[in-house]
């Protein structure tokens, strides 16, 4: 591995984004996990437990217009605010333990996940005037790795808090680590410049979309991160039939896959930095995009060794597209009006994971998955090489 990539971290300010990244996410994992269990233990209703997640996803729809408001402010203080008021927040779950209180938790988690949206706009534009941009593609695959290495640790710990204290210990937990990376925001040495009050700052909503659109850098590489985690999301959907199906093996075995999956995921964060430098960002996504496709394809085998594998290529694929598109897009980006495009590019990267699952799991029902699988590696190697064949190469290259 590249030393180069280690040298983050003596950086002042990329260690202290990282540890922001590492607390918030860690918290964030575990509660994502425990709010569907927690609604499925005081209800038995599984329609209300999947609409959890719903409410987590459903405002990502109103990204650009979120990203706004990331423009229309300094950054780092909005972090610290959004930490702040998320910690907050999280405590009113300590008054649900009942039924008639669900609404609580799912009022809490819709505003949880308007505060993602934010946070994740608000991070990706700070990161973007923390750091040279030389570095600005080991800082976001570092952060893929922290973000991929919590969810080998959060949800046993979540699970573990769960089944001991029950849910308010979990949103306890989750309060203490927003206040925690709030904290850390704080420490940040920056100097922003307060937004204009005119021009493209103060401009429309959608300024931030046409950027991506217009841009001969960007719209190859978030065209195909779309049409790469509509994949993904289908192939996350499949995931129990494949143990089933394919492996013969009981429910439980998906925790391994999953966690294969993870490892394989750390393993892109950490070299990400140093390929990004030597290659150019269409190439090393379209790279990514076709070992996630053939590992997708392969999953069919009816090994338990193969499937592990498979699922650790996964994890090694499918984050390449996703940091060369949103490192184009810190880089490509001006100041001004980033809050908004990385908001954008959020909604046009993840939508459609989260149509993909539901569609997936009709499709399923339907169709045998050891037909599926390999139908859907095609369309992720098709793009693959559409990404070589239209992306500008030489314009991405950290």
């Amino acid at each position: 591995m590249d030393v180069a990539v280690f040298r983050v971290f003596r950086e002042r300010n990329a260690g202290l984004y990282l540890s922001a990244v590492l607390a918030s996410g860690f918290g964030s994992t575990a509660m994502w996990l425990v709010a569907g269990i927690w609604v499925k233990s005081l209800t038995g209703s599984d329609s209300l437990a999947a609409l959890t997640a719903f409410a987590l996803w459903a405002p990502l729809l109103a990204g650009p217009l979120l990203g706004k408001v990331v423009d229309r402010t300094l950054r780092r203080p909005l972090l610290v605010v959004v930490n702040t008021v998320m910690a907050i927040l999280l405590l009113l779950l300590l008054l649900v333990d009942s039924a008639d209180r669900v609404w609580l938790l799912f009022g809490v988690l819709l505003a949880y996940g308007v505060g993602g949206c934010i946070h994740e706009a608000a991070e990706s534009a700070l990161l973007a005037a923390a750091v040279d941009t030389t570095r600005l593609g080991d800082v976001n695959g570092l952060r893929m790795a922290v973000n991929e290495g919590v969810k080998l640790v959060a949800p046993l710990t979540a699970a573990a808090l769960f089944a001991r204290f029950g849910g308010a210990s979990v949103a306890v937990l989750d309060a203490a680590t927003f206040a925690l990376a709030a904290g850390i925001f704080l420490l940040l040495r920056i100097s922003e410049e307060r937004p204009a009050r005119s021009g493209r700052a103060a401009g429309g909503t959608a300024w931030g979309s046409r950027l991506l659109w217009h841009s001969p850098v960007l719209r190859p590489l978030l065209l195909a991160g779309g049409a790469t985690m509509l994949l993904a999301g289908l192939n996350g959907a499949l995931g129990y039939a494949v143990v089933d199906r394919v492996l013969g093996r009981p429910p439980a075995f998906l925790g391994v896959l999953y966690a294969a999956q993870g490892a394989g995921s750390v393993v892109t964060g950490l070299v990400a930095g140093p390929l990004l430098r030597r290659l150019p960002g269409p190439v090393f996504a379209a790279g990514g995009m076709a070992l996630f496709s053939v590992a997708v394809a392969l999953r069919t085998l009816p090994y338990d060794p193969a499937a592990v594998l498979c699922s650790a290529a996964v994890g090694l694929g499918l984050p390449c597209v996703l940091i060369a598109a949103m490192t184009a897009v810190q880089r490509e980006t001006p100041p001004e009006v980033l809050g908004r495009t990385a908001a954008a590019a959020q909604t046009f990267l993840f939508v459609p994971n989260a149509v993909a699952l539901a569609l997936g799991a009709g499709l399923v029902a339907l169709v045998d998955v050891r037909v599926l699988l390999p139908l859907m590696s095609l369309p992720g190697l098709v793009t693959a090489g559409l990404l070589l064949a239209t992306g500008p190469v030489g314009a991405v290259r950290s």
